[in-house]
């Protein structure tokens, strides 16, 4: 008759061994996994038996509230309520930027939001996520089997599972993280002023806007004498950066006016008024040094020099176009007008040239 007798495993489990065999404790490495237990976590293959480097008291699936429902649940109160103060702080940040983006306020506004989401972000990995360590079995060193590869997936996947577990959780953090995203895209977008394919491309100058000097007098063209310049602006706007012109009296200099202009400038007997941009086109400087023995502008920046004769085509320094120029005639009055704004066909928009650079 064959008799056993009891063997004690490293988890406390009873095993048999066969009469006539000698007793004593079974290594970890002979002994089958428990019942239950996903040994993938920990890199062993479940067709082996335990590894001696790996202790099998540990539950890498235990977290801080695991047995207590109410603490899990104070602690989803408490992420919460980090986070609804991040939600609080990215409406005020819009806020700020639409009523004048005060820089104090704004910064603490986002000292918040992003504490609020920090904060919120800890409490949940240490209160309802695994957070302890534990063994794997280290195998071998050559290239990673199937079964570990798995392991690895499926420690990903256990973290994710958890997350799944609390949708008060994310019904709080997608509002507060898509608000925060959205104040913090639109605080710098809204720092950058107006958007450059819109407003850069438009000035004041309209339909039979009058141009008037410095004092806001309107011009008329025998008030210019013969060459003379002014700097003219669009009346009723001239605070505004990209519409200063320069009118020109070039008498009766040689003016080679581009043939698809005609009529753009004023003749008579008092001269020939042409109208410019005053803005260089390589860096925006106003380009306002007249030379009037050889008809040429000079920007006093980096010297970029136009000449004027040839509808201010630039001929030395930096610039790379000629300035745009401004369609004039008179009203009704006398009064110099521009007949519409500055156009393509005028060489504009006025200024460097944004629109064509990579």
């Amino acid at each position: 008759m064959t008799t056993t007798d009891d063997v004690t495993s490293p988890e406390g489990d009873h095993h048999e061994a066969p009469s006539g065999e000698a007793s004593g404790p079974v290594p970890a490495s002979s002994v089958k996994l428990p019942f239950g237990r996903n040994p993938r976590h920990f890199g062993i293959d479940p067709d082996s038996p335990w590894p001696d480097d790996v202790p099998m008291d540990q539950d890498d699936t235990h977290w801080r509230f695991e047995e207590n429902p109410k603490g899990a649940r104070r602690a989803e109160l408490r992420i919460a309520a980090c986070w609804t103060i991040t939600l609080l702080a990215s409406i005020a940040v819009c806020a700020v930027y639409v009523t004048g983006a005060n820089n104090q306020l704004a910064g603490l506004c986002y000292g918040l939001a992003f504490g609020g989401l920090g904060v919120g972000m800890i409490l949940w990995a240490r209160d309802l996520l695994p957070g302890h360590e534990v063994t794997a079995s280290r195998g071998h060193h050559e290239v990673s089997e199937e079964s570990f590869r798995v392991a690895v997936a499926e420690s990903f996947g256990r973290g994710t599972d958890a997350m799944a577990r609390r949708p008060f959780v994310f019904k709080i953090l997608a509002p507060a993280a898509g608000l925060l995203g959205l104040g913090t895209l639109f605080g710098p977008v809204a720092s950058l002023g107006p958007r450059p394919h819109t407003d850069l491309y438009k000035t004041k100058w309209g339909r039979f806007t009058r141009a008037v000097d410095q004092d806001g007098n309107p011009i008329r063209p025998a008030e210019l004498p013969v060459n003379g310049i002014l700097t003219v602006f669009p009346e009723g706007h001239m605070d505004d950066a990209l519409s200063p012109t320069l009118l020109i009296n070039l008498g009766d200099a040689d003016f080679h006016a581009n043939p698809h202009r005609p009529g753009w400038n004023l003749q008579g007997p008092y001269g020939n008024v042409v109208a410019f941009s005053k803005i260089c086109t390589h860096a925006a400087c106003p380009a306002s040094l007249y030379n009037v023995n050889t008809h040429q502008l000079i920007c006093p920046c980096h010297q970029s020099t136009f000449d004027v004769l040839e509808t201010c085509k630039p001929v030395f320094g930096p610039a790379p176009r000629s300035l745009a120029q401004l369609q004039l005639t008179t009203d009704r009055d006398g009064y110099i007008v521009s007949v519409s704004d500055y156009t393509r066909t005028g060489g504009g928009p006025v200024g460097p040239g944004f629109w064509n650079r990579g």
